[in-house]
Parts: structure tokens; C-alpha cells; sequence
């Protein structure tokens, strides 16, 4: 084990090898595992294992268990941020949250509940790990709850192919194309401090961005974004200054071509390359909570999808050192 002054404790690569041992998100040790030196935790990282969800392809409640076998390899040290996550963050993997897979309510109520008790609620930050998109409302809410309810709700900064606002499907409101019009009713997050980026494809009907137009979301299409979204964003960002802000990952931002591996795939969309770039823009804002969500092991080809998943939570983990 490496010690020295480090904040998380990580097995040498070169002691232990990264094939063997028990799979945990980075690396990192469990949440009951962590030095009495390293508390509080700067992050709880942890899995909602549930599609209950899901409009299409089911699968992402393995995502969790896909990414943190995927993130194995996964190395401390980012080259293109000069930042080395276990000297700077005390970093634990808090395992899954309880989920009720026949609802999708409950299930989101029980991981909220969850993921309220991780850590020291004043200091430790929340990492949700998915699962469908609806899992966001459930660390949305913990987030908001322990930053003190801030007044007008939390900014966000939303990559995705899809708007994610629609009242319900199917008679279904807490489903994975609801979670950001639920969280704005519920006033945890601010619409007019909002961007969705990466949105592109088809729809049921135009109507569907409505919702999101007349709350005030800043939204970013793909073809947008390959014109001006990097000045565009750079440019939202400006005006956030140091407001409390989440961030959420849809893995159907990236085209299929590079993460085949999600259950509602668009084509035209980022390479990886381009969307850890996009990533790594952010450094800077207020970072207090975050959540990746839509991988699907079984539609993973090669393990592409997790492996950009285990990039993209180091990269994420790596605004805030």
C-alpha cells in the first residue's frame, strides 16, 4: 500500500495488480475502510444499481458493477489536469444504494435516504454512479438537502442527447425522461442556471424542448456545439462564478460509435476525445455533486462504454482536487 501523506490510500499497481482483488470504484478503499487520518471524505462515490426506468433498452442497473470493474486501470495521476486525485481528495467508495426495482419512486426515495447518511453531511460531496437518468434525482435532492437547501436550487451543467423533461411516459413521472422537470418542481435545481448540451436527434413531437425553453434552460445542440458550444459554455460558465453547481452525465452524449454501451443510443454525437475535453473546460466552477449515468453493460462492445465511464469519473473527481 502507498501512504506518505496521500488523502486516499490506494493498492501500489505495481504490489497488487489491478486484475486482482476486489473491484471498487478507482481503486479507492471502502467507505468503512478509510483512515481515521483521511476524514472527513471530500467524496462518497456509490452505485444505484436500478432501470427501472428506462424506455427502451434495460440493462444499466449493471452499469455500476461494469464501471467499477472498468475502472481498474484507472491511474491517480491526469496528465491533461495536473492534478493527482488521491494527494489531493480523500475519495471511498460507499458500495450501492437500496433500490426497489419494481418502482421507481421508492427506489429513488431509498437511494436519496441513502446517500443523505454517506460521510460527514457538511463536507462530503456525492458521486451517484447509474443506473438510468431517473437515479439523478434521488443524489440531486441529497445534494441540495446537504448544501443547506440553497435559496433558487443548485446550478447544473447537463450532457446528454436528450432533454430529460418530459412530465411522464406511460403514466410514469419518476422515469428516465423526467428526473430534470421533477427536480425543478421540487426546486432543487435553478432552470435558468441550467445547460443541457449535446441534445440532437429525434423527437415525438417539438413540443417536448417547450418545457425546457420556458424554464429558461440554456440548451446546446450537438450541431450547435461543433459551431460555437465550447464559447457557448465557456460563456455560461462566466456567469455561474462560484455558485454551487452539479453535473450530470448521460453516456448517450457520446455517439454510439464511441459508447455503444447505453440503452437509448443517438447517433452524430461527441467522440470521447471531444467529451473529456468538454470535461475538463469545467475546471474551475463549484463543483458539489455529480452523477453518471446509462451505461449498459450488455450492449458494450469490448467494454468501451464503462471504460469511458471510469475516465470520465476520474476526469470529473478531478475539477474539484
Amino acid at each position: 500500500m502507498t501512504t506518505g501523506a496521500r488523502k486516499t490510500i490506494l493498492p501500489s499497481g505495481r504490489v497488487q495488480p489491478r486484475f486482482a482483488g476486489i473491484s471498487t470504484f478507482l481503486r479507492i478503499p471502502h467507505i468503512d475502510d478509510v483512515a481515521p487520518e483521511n476524514r472527513p471524505i471530500d467524496w462518497a462515490i456509490y452505485g444505484i444499481p436500478s432501470d427501472a426506468g428506462v424506455t427502451f433498452r434495460p440493462g444499466a442497473r449493471f452499469g455500476p458493477r461494469a464501471i467499477r470493474a472498468a475502472s481498474q486501470y484507472i491511474k491517480p495521476y491526469l496528465i491533461e489536469q495536473a492534478v493527482h486525485l488521491a494527494e489531493k481528495l480523500s475519495l471511498a467508495d460507499a458500495g450501492d444504494s437500496p433500490v426497489s426495482p419494481y418502482s421507481c419512486k421508492q427506489t429513488l426515495e431509498d437511494a436519496s435516504l441513502f446517500a443523505s447518511r454517506l460521510g460527514d453531511p457538511k463536507h462530503t460531496k456525492l458521486f451517484a454512479i447509474g443506473g438510468d437518468h431517473s437515479i439523478a434525482f434521488a443524489n440531486l435532492k441529497a445534494t441540495y438537502e446537504r448544501r443547506g437547501k440553497p435559496s433558487g436550487g443548485l446550478a447544473i451543467i447537463h450532457f446528454d442527447a436528450h432533454m430529460d423533461t418530459v412530465d411522464e411516459v406511460w403514466g410514469e413521472k419518476w422515469g428516465h425522461a423526467s428526473p430534470f422537470r421533477r427536480a425543478i418542481e421540487a426546486g432543487y435545481i435553478d432552470p435558468k442556471s441550467m445547460i443541457s448540451i449535446g441534445i440532437r436527434g429525434t423527437l415525438n413531437d417539438p413540443a417536448d424542448l417547450n418545457y425546457a425553453k420556458q424554464q429558461g434552460v440554456t440548451l446546446i445542440t450537438f450541431d450547435e456545439w461543433r459551431k460555437n458550444g465550447p464559447q457557448l459554455l465557456a460563456a455560461f460558465i462566466s456567469k455561474l462564478a462560484k455558485r454551487e453547481t452539479y453535473l450530470t452525465f448521460d453516456v448517450d452524449a457520446v455517439d454510439p460509435a464511441f459508447c455503444p454501451g447505453t440503452g437509448t443510443p443517438v447517433a452524430g454525437g461527441f467522440t470521447s476525445a471531444e467529451a473529456l475535453a468538454a470535461i475538463r473546460s469545467l475546471r474551475g466552477i463549484n463543483l458539489v455533486g455529480a452523477d453518471i449515468v446509462e451505461v449498459l453493460p450488455d450492449r458494450d462492445v469490448s467494454e468501451i462504454t464503462a471504460t469511458f465511464a471510469a475516465q470520465l469519473l476520474a476526469e470529473i473527481l478531478g475539477l474539484n482536487a
